[in-house]
């Protein structure tokens, strides 16, 4: 059972969402302060963070980037309706997906559960396989990313988004596609949150040049395979 944490100041949410949840094998559990989320969050034993935009002490925004300093554990950010500017600014401080509120309960567990098994190895066919690259390792098995040696901290969103390039180079992916397979359904925010999430990985990637943009067309991987 995942369990989850849900950083939200209304105090009515939590109780029957819980509820509904459990269909799904999550287990919940609520913080109505962001300094309490943090604090339960130090404790471990979360799985995945639901987050709200609107919070006392301070927004989601600076909770998700102070989580983001520590910790590569998945966030999902419930945003206001329609305010594409809360959606925008969540994914570039590292969230993993947004839901605007209110929501539908189904699709939320939808979510939370791609988001999840993003977080994990998919499939066993992928175990021990490492992808080697000029400075660059991908071990599948370990969802690691090497950069020159270095290891990269990277969110479960930007491992697959670089696994997925990676696994077929000077492939031609255009942000629909990307969005589909990342998401596994269609998404209203389209070209602005892949291009976000192409610059966080590239900024994370730096100095290499890894992925290139093709105008009008989309993303390839770049990288030549290490000799």
């Amino acid at each position: 059972m995942h369990r989850l944490l849900l950083i939200d100041d209304d105090e009515h949410l939590a109780p029957p969402l819980a509820a509904y949840l459990r269909r799904f094998d999550f287990e919940l559990v609520s913080a109505l302060r962001p300094s309490d989320g943090l604090a339960r969050l130090a404790e471990g034993g979360i799985d995945a963070v639901i987050l709200d935009v609107m919070l006392p002490e301070m927004d989601g925004f600076e909770l998700c980037r102070r989580i983001r300093r520590d910790s590569d554990i998945p966030v999902l950010m419930l945003t206001a309706r329609g305010d594409l500017t809360d959606r925008v600014v969540g994914l570039e401080l590292g969230a993993d997906d947004y839901l605007p509120k209110p929501f539908e309960p189904r699709e939320l567990a939808a979510r939370l559960q791609t988001i999840l098994r993003r977080a994990r190895p998919t499939a066993p066919d992928a175990l021990s396989q490492v992808l080697r690259f000029d400075g660059l390792d991908i071990d599948v098995e370990r969802r690691e990313v090497r950069r020159r040696g270095e290891v990269l901290a990277l969110t479960g969103t930007e491992f697959e988004l670089l696994l997925m390039l990676a696994r077929e180079p000077n492939k031609v992916w255009s942000r629909d596609d990307i969005l589909n397979r990342l998401r596994g359904r269609e998404a209203d925010l389209h070209t602005r949150a892949v291009d976000i999430l192409v610059s966080r990985l590239r900024r994370k990637l730096e100095p290499l040049q890894c992925i290139k943009t093709l105008r009008n067309a989309g993303y390839a991987f770049a990288a030549g395979r290490a000799g």
